[in-house]
């Protein structure tokens, strides 16, 4: 008689994500305080809470948890919704695009992960490119997309769509996202953000919106 299949397996499925979900979260913390330099298995390890030992059954070394973390990043990045219907007006799509957008950036944690990458991504290129592809270009695609169904309406004049969307994130960073990543001043207020990004909307819009006349 053959016996019924243990639960024990989905026990001990549940209790490996678990424990990787703790070493990740720990890691977590040592890397933004401390930089990947900085950070040392053993301080992860006590953070974590688990042995040393523990640690390496999970990740073979200091790399690969640093690429688990990054790779979390770039997915909790990269489910950010952005409404980028093409029936919505340009000036609303835009403003509530660039607010979301800066919000994201300069949430807490986020200005420290995208230090922690860049300051890596010389060593470890391939982490950084995958970041940057499925994160920021990925979403610059998304707004070039609904740029260019309003460029063939005649709404828009746009002959670059890519750049213009390039053109669009980096005018809403203004002011806001340098002193924020590199620490010289806290994340900015909602109410700054929708003045910055206001004020990029209509300059955008001054240089591509169609000449009706």
């Amino acid at each position: 008689m053959v016996a019924a299949p243990s639960n024990n397996l989905h026990l001990v499925g549940d209790e490996d994500s678990t424990k990787r979900r703790q070493i990740l979260d720990g890691a977590r913390k040592v890397f933004l305080d401390l930089g990947f330099d900085g950070a040392s298995m053993g301080e992860i390890a006590r953070a974590a809470g688990v042995s040393k030992g523990t640690l390496y059954v999970y990740f073979a070394d200091k790399n690969r948890l640093f690429e688990a973390i990054v790779e979390e990043e770039t997915l909790a990045q990269g489910k950010v919704a952005f409404n980028f219907d093409p029936g919505r007006d340009v000036t609303t799509t835009l403003m509530e695009f660039g607010q979301a957008y800066i919000q994201m950036l300069c949430r807490p944690g986020g200005g420290s992960a995208t230090r922690t990458v860049m300051a890596i991504a010389e060593r470890m290129p391939e982490v950084g490119r995958r970041f940057y592809n499925n994160v920021i270009a990925h979403t610059i695609a998304r707004l070039a997309a609904y740029l260019e169904v309003h460029a063939r309406s005649g709404e828009l004049a746009v002959p670059d769509c890519q750049l213009a969307a390039t053109q669009f994130m980096q005018m809403c960073q203004a002011s806001l996202f340098m002193p924020f990543i590199f620490q010289a001043a806290p994340a900015p207020s909602a109410e700054r953000i929708a003045e910055v990004v206001g004020s990029a909307t209509r300059m955008f819009l001054a240089g591509y919106q169609a000449n009706k006349a």
